[in-house]
């Protein structure tokens, strides 16, 4: 019997990629294929989160790419994925962000003649030696159907000539991911005590960019400022960050701090809840410091994600003595939790995973769904707080297509408001806390 083409083939490889797809891969069940990459290729890393976050381990799972030189590496999933996407034969490929995994399945899928969904579409640094630019600006000449996060990221789109009827503004899956995946206080509580820390007395920090640990100069420079900051910094340290300080002979910096090895989703997110101020150079920590209401510094040049600066919530920092001194200036303001808490994350209303969920089954079910009225379900609050309108759906017609039918979302039905975050799979699984 000749078996069923997959609807959708969903290409991951790295931790964030995990979390901010698991509402699409939920969303999709059985007409989902998930393809592991392997560019984050152990469990520390990447299989870890995947049981975290009650998710099935992946269907395919691609072996060698890891820890190679970038041009290898996007070479060799070029034509490793090629070769699985032409045995699972998917109708579409579903990428998310600015991975080498990324834009690897998005050139495979292109090459094969298979229609591609870009989750987080749009977003730009304008800073071409960054190679998570360069990715972003591949796939978006590649994508079939773009999925903008926010009005930025889809006026950037438009900018560079994309067609108007192949952008959607769909919000940011980080924001559902953030909530489905913040344990209960009982989790928290014990996060705290095994790290020795109390709510609002420490500071949480990761550090994991090329642009600053390759250098160890400016390492060095994170590491002090980091170290003077006059609270308990906790560390989840990346193990090529630790391998790099170490080689640097850093290792007397990493001391003064509380250094950890990584930690799952919902132990970072327990952490970050509880900490008095985020510092971090991540892309992903700058839209969940929003959901969580937590100030933090970008130490970083520049960003791909200006909403959480003009929105209060994020300061950038050049690695020196600016860490120190903008880190400084949140922690001495005492109304500064007040205002984050009252302001909505710019990111999204947490219906995102629902919506690329909605435009990807278009795609391969080749049907035409409802017209949502722009007056329903708001995708993304604007910068003065009024809703913006979400954006109709003209689908692709066909793998590579010049044009396209008229389609738009499937409607959202009502639901209630979500009870308060309950504890993840692994966070219930432990032993239940009990009242004094």
């Amino acid at each position: 019997m000749r078996r069923r083409r997959a609807g959708a083939a969903v290409v991951l490889g790295t931790r964030p990629e995990v979390v901010k797809l698991a509402g699409v891969i939920r969303g999709l069940g059985a007409d989902a294929q998930v393809v592991h990459t392997g560019q984050h290729y152990d469990d520390v890393l990447s299989g870890g989160i995947f049981r975290g976050l009650g998710l099935p381990e992946p269907q395919v799972a691609i072996e060698g790419t890891g820890g190679l030189c970038r041009v290898r590496q996007m070479g060799s999933m070029i034509s490793e994925l090629g070769r699985t996407l032409e045995a699972v034969r998917p109708r579409v490929v579903v990428v998310q962000g600015d991975t080498n995994s990324a834009s690897s399945a998005a050139q495979a899928a292109h090459y094969l003649g298979i229609a591609v969904v870009h989750v987080e579409a749009g977003l730009r640094s304008h800073d071409r030696s960054m190679p998570e630019e360069i990715n972003r600006r591949v796939i978006g000449v590649l994508a079939d159907v773009h999925c903008a996060p926010t009005e930025t990221a889809r006026a950037n789109l438009l900018s560079e000539g994309v067609a108007a009827e192949r952008v959607h503004l769909t919000g940011n899956t980080v924001v559902e991911a953030v909530l489905e995946s913040l344990p209960g206080p009982c989790f928290q509580a014990r996060v705290l005590l095994e790290h020795r820390v109390d709510p609002g007395s420490f500071v949480l920090a990761t550090v994991h960019r090329p642009e600053n640990t390759d250098d160890p100069e400016r390492l060095g420079m994170v590491l002090r400022e980091l170290a003077g900051l006059g609270m308990p910094v906790v560390l989840p340290i990346h193990p090529r960050t630790e391998a790099l300080a170490e080689a640097f002979g850093l290792g007397r910096l990493l001391d003064l701090l509380r250094v950890v090895a990584p930690v799952d989703h919902a132990t970072f997110l327990a952490l970050a809840h509880a900490a008095r101020l985020l510092v971090s150079d991540s892309g992903g920590v700058q839209e969940e410091c929003t959901v969580l209401k937590k100030p933090l510094v970008i130490v970083r040049n520049n960003t791909e994600r200006p909403e959480a600066v003009d929105g209060g919530f994020a300061v950038l920092a050049a690695p020196g003595p600016e860490i120190g001194l903008k880190a400084g200036a949140m922690l001495r303001d005492p109304d500064l939790p007040a205002r984050l808490a009252a302001r909505p994350s710019p990111f999204g209303d947490g219906r995102a995973s629902d919506r690329i969920v909605a435009l990807t089954r278009s795609l391969f079910e080749g049907g035409v769904p409802a017209t949502r009225r722009s007056s329903e379900q708001p995708a993304v609050p604007s910068s003065t707080g009024t809703a913006q309108p979400f954006l109709g759906l003209r689908a692709p017609d066909g793998p590579n297509p010049s044009g396209g039918t008229l389609c738009t979302d499937h409607p959202t039905p009502a639901r209630p408001q979500p009870a308060p975050p309950s504890p993840p799979r692994e966070a219930a699984a432990a032993t239940p806390c009990t009242s004094s």
